[in-house]
């Protein structure tokens, strides 16, 4: 009997400058009739448990606390009943000022190992931008309203935008603006001063360490410098000097006039009118943000997710399904993370050897890699048309331009936007010396600058869930 529906449970992690937290999901997959293999698509995603919000645990103020990170993850998964092998996809995502403390890969491998079979682990902060924008629901609205939405996701270290339009993601940046970039005891000492605080001082011909006093007025002041540099960029290029300092990626394209602003994370909870008892500037720079925008009569929306947002969009929007008629090596072993993406450019009506064994190395010149160094992913558009002959062609000449990789036993990894890689990795099994480690996908619509982890086949081994950590992200 053919499997028509099927459901994944996914968890999103989030370690972000301020809190930390989780969140499970229920994905519904359905088969696409207007799909060539029938592929699943998603059909529905449902939030089934939101976790308790924990300040992060730090040891010192560039290391994150391992032991207590674990033990809060896994009291979790006890009260919400979930065993992590039950865990299908999700992502771990390190954010902000978090992912550059000094252990925080070691907490990406700790996390990713212990949080199910199939958990991807990023802290890219486009890609932050991208699941912010999807977990807030701001892509959403975008699609529904017909209207170009910026999302900014403002957390205690970085504040992530993203300009959504009908229902697509266009542009991301990143910037240092944050609510815990400063905090500061009742008594008025500094207890932890950021790096991108400093440099606002340093804008202001002034200097603080950890455990001075600090005037309200000088709070106040820094508040404004950040607020300001925040609207600044999310209406237009970063222009001053201080905007400039704090950016972590590169400007939005404002090609599109911006319909309206939503602004998600927990310094937005404070601007929406949430509260609560802080020892940072969080509530000063909400202030001043809100103050900032209505001001300059900059219409905001209220999204639907505010400080869940990052969590949500890392366990609900971050895995896409591959086709249903790919080619799996048995002794393939699953999950393969952290996998870079190679646009190879062939073209049917060029299709030769000495074309694809071309493109195949200008697609490895282009990311600075060696042809046998590591795993990657090729990903071609149409590159042969479903005959035998052809297909053949395309098969030897993938073969003649993979030598040392063959030669060293590393996947090959072939993935297909149109519906081929059945018949691909049938006619290489056939045709060529390529018996094992190979894996051809398809129906998957991915750009060159992404980064893929491939989960464990679901399905009688025909479909594979795929998780796209898109760290460039700008058209």
């Amino acid at each position: 009997m053919e499997i028509n529906e099927i459901e994944l449970l996914s968890v999103g992690v989030d370690i972000g400058s301020s809190t930390s937290h989780l969140a499970f999901s229920n994905l519904r997959l359905q088969r696409d009739e207007r799909s060539a293999s029938r592929r699943f698509l998603i059909k529905d995603r449902a939030v089934i448990y939101e976790g308790r919000i924990i300040d992060t645990p730090l040891l010192d103020d560039r290391t994150i606390d391992i032991d207590r990170l674990t033990d809060f993850l896994k009291s979790e998964y006890d009260h919400a009943g979930i065993d992590p092998e039950d865990i299908q996809t999700g992502a771990v995502i390190i954010t902000g000022e978090t992912a550059r403390k000094q252990n925080a890969q070691q907490i990406v491998e700790v996390l990713s190992k212990d949080a199910g079979k199939f958990v991807a682990a990023t802290a890219g902060p486009n890609f932050e931008s991208v699941i912010a924008a999807l977990g807030s629901a701001a892509t959403r609205h975008s699609r529904e309203t017909g209207q170009t939405i910026l999302s900014c996701d403002i957390g205690g270290g970085t504040a992530n935008s993203a300009i959504s339009v009908n229902g697509q993601i266009v542009s991301t940046s990143c910037v240092s603006v944050g609510g815990r970039l400063l905090a500061v005891t009742d008594a008025g000492k500094i207890w932890r001063l950021a790096d991108p605080v400093r440099k606002v001082l340093a804008h202001l011909g002034q200097a603080y360490e950890v455990g001075d006093r600090i005037s309200k007025r000088a709070i106040d002041t820094i508040a404004t410098k950040l607020a300001e540099v925040l609207v600044e960029v999310i209406t237009q290029p970063a222009e001053s000097e201080l905007a400039r300092m704090l950016m972590v990626t590169a400007d939005l394209d404002f090609k599109r006039e911006i319909d309206a602003y939503s602004f998600s994370g927990g310094v937005a909870e404070l601007m929406y009118g949430g509260n609560g008892r802080h020892q940072d500037i969080g509530p000063l720079l909400a202030h001043k943000i809100k103050a900032l925008m209505k001001r300059r009569s900059l219409p905001v929306v209220e999204p639907e997710n505010k400080i869940r947002a990052t969590v949500i969009g890392a366990g609900a929007h971050t895995v896409s399904i591959s086709g249903s008629s790919g080619f799996s090596d048995e002794d393939l072993t699953f999950p393969m993370k952290n996998i870079p993406v190679l646009r190879v450019d062939v073209e049917q009506s060029k299709l030769s050897e000495p074309h694809v064994v071309i493109e195949i190395n200008r697609a490895f010149k282009r990311f600075d890699l060696k042809e046998g160094d590591r795993v990657v992913a090729f990903y071609f558009k149409d590159p042969v048309r479903n005959h035998y002959p052809r297909l053949e062609l395309f098969a030897k000449s993938i073969e003649a331009a993979l030598p040392n990789s063959i030669a060293n036993n590393i996947p090959i990894i072939l993935i297909f936007e149109g519906d081929i890689a059945c018949s691909v990795g049938n006619v290489m099994r056939r045709e060529t010396g390529l018996k094992t480690n190979l894996l051809t996908l398809d129906e998957l619509e991915l750009r060159e600058g992404d980064w893929i982890d491939i989960g464990k086949p679901l399905v009688a081994d025909q479909v594979f869930p795929v998780t796209v950590k898109s760290l460039v992200f700008h058209n």
